[in-house]
């Protein structure tokens, strides 16, 4: 196995169903332009309210992916 070296970008998914839809989502826009991802972590949840009840969640994410060698 060798040694990688990693980077980590920012990226806030939305869904009006679930948080775990919204992390979905935030992934699945990242993979269209980003490679080599390996993991996620949630630095924020929060969400908005419209009559109170909640009309859609916002999870930031940091995804960390491996920077190929060339």
């Amino acid at each position: 196995m060798s040694d990688h070296v990693f980077r980590k970008i920012e990226m806030t998914g939305t869904s009006t169903k679930s948080q775990d839809e919204a992390i979905q989502n935030a992934i699945a826009k990242a993979a269209k332009s980003v490679r080599n991802m390996r993991w996620f972590e949630v630095v924020e949840s929060r969400g908005s309210i419209i009559n109170g009840a909640v009309a859609q969640w916002q999870v930031t994410i940091k995804i960390g992916y491996a920077i190929s060698e060339q």
